[in-house]
């Protein structure tokens, strides 16, 4: 009777330099063994990015930051859509920071990209503000809507992101305006900090005569002195690990993935898919934050997780097909619907609100909140009967 399982595992504090493909099969191996439950064929063990990434060591420090943004973008640099988070991107603005002598930040408002908010929607009806040209400066975004703090820390971000910014001996400017242009005011050298945006935003300022364009993908993405990197999304998708240093997406998740699925194969004789995840996909509807602040939810995984899925929905059959069916005639139409049907569904009207989006998607976002990212403990999540349909 059982339909899709997704299962938290403990797994040890994983530490650079230690064999994370063995840590997660040893993990799951252990948990069955514990907990009375076998592997099958499709099952998912999935791991998380950040345990991968530390035990490659893929760090990077506040220095190689401020080295990588002062030979690719000189003294004076527009940072455009940054996210306001403390572990994102507070100490990435550091290393900016420490690069350049002046640094203009611009936000958007009243939100940033992942849903983060200065303030409230109605504030700008109320003030008769329109988002879409209105350009601010600090002082005059705080004249209108006063002192802006976050909902949920309480933080600040004008100034919590200008005294990093002084903190580090550069000159700060503070700007507030949703046209990625309106920084050339200050200078033609940016970097754009925003994530599933950013090409589109990279496109808007180069069409506007921008002369350097850059994205959070183009710093370290290459070694700084034998520090860590990442060679597709460079800084996106890192985190704060110390005041000095960020932990950075990890560079080698569809290898770890692989040979996740090929150490349990050997041990276990069942070949299982497998997968790196980050941030799942999915809005908080009473914070309006957005979750998905890693620039993919899995960047890792098994060649058997590629595709959508294809999926009828069981509701609209019932109610519309078979609404004169009922009890076993029901059950055994809809079984024997499912299994007739074709291999691409999609636009079909049987298909209505199951929602085609990627397996990898789907999945890492369930990982995402079954592991949490608080002290529980479970970095690795086996997901089962995922493939599963009520005709199996």
């Amino acid at each position: 009777m059982a339909g899709t399982i997704s299962r938290g595992i403990k797994a040890p504090i994983v530490r650079e330099g230690d064999d994370v493909v063995k840590i997660v099969a040893d993990a799951v191996i252990k948990a069955s063994e514990e907990d009375g439950f076998s592997l099958h064929e499709r099952d998912v063990v999935a791991v998380t990015e950040a345990v991968v990434a530390r035990a490659d060591g893929n760090y990077c420090s506040v220095d190689d930051i401020s080295a990588d943004v002062r030979e690719k973008l000189g003294d004076t640099v527009a940072v455009v859509f940054p996210i306001m988070s403390r572990n994102r991107f507070a100490i990435c603005l550091r290393g900016i920071a420490r690069g350049a002598k002046k640094v203009v930040v611009q936000l958007s408002y009243p939100a940033d990209e992942e849903g983060n908010h200065l303030i409230d929607e109605d504030a700008l009806i109320d003030a008769g503000v329109n988002p879409y040209t209105d350009v601010f400066t600090e002082e005059s975004f705080v004249s209108f809507f006063g002192e802006p703090c976050h909902p949920f820390t309480g933080v600040n971000y004008l100034q919590y992101y200008r005294s990093l910014i002084e903190e580090e001996g550069a000159e700060a400017v503070i700007l507030l305006a949703n046209d990625p242009t309106a920084v050339l005011q200050y200078t033609d050298r940016v970097l754009c900090c925003n994530v599933h945006e950013r090409a589109r935003t990279a496109r808007r300022l180069e069409k506007a005569g921008a002369t350097r364009v850059l994205t959070l993908c183009d710093i370290m993405n290459a070694p700084r002195n034998g520090s860590g990197y990442q060679p597709e999304f460079g800084l996106l998708g890192s985190n704060k690990a110390t005041e000095n240093v960020v932990k950075l997406f990890p560079k080698n998740a569809p290898e770890v993935a692989k040979a996740i699925s090929k150490e349990l194969f050997k041990r276990t004789g069942v070949r299982v898919e497998a997968m790196v995840y980050g941030d799942g996909a999915f809005k908080d509807p009473v914070g309006k934050i957005w979750e998905l602040a890693d620039p993919v939810v899995s960047p890792g995984y098994t060649e058997g997780l590629v595709g959508l899925p294809n999926e009828l929905k069981l509701k609209y059959l019932a109610d519309n097909e078979f609404q004169s069916l009922s009890g076993a005639a029901l059950e055994n139409a809809i079984r024997s619907r499912i299994r007739e049907k074709e291999n691409n569904l999609k636009g079909r009207m049987e298909t209505q609100g199951t929602t085609p989006r990627r397996l990898t998607d789907l999945i890492g976002s369930l990982c995402d909140l079954t592991s949490g990212s608080g002290d529980k403990g479970t970095p690795i999540v086996l997901v089962q009967n995922y493939f599963n349909n009520y005709a199996d």
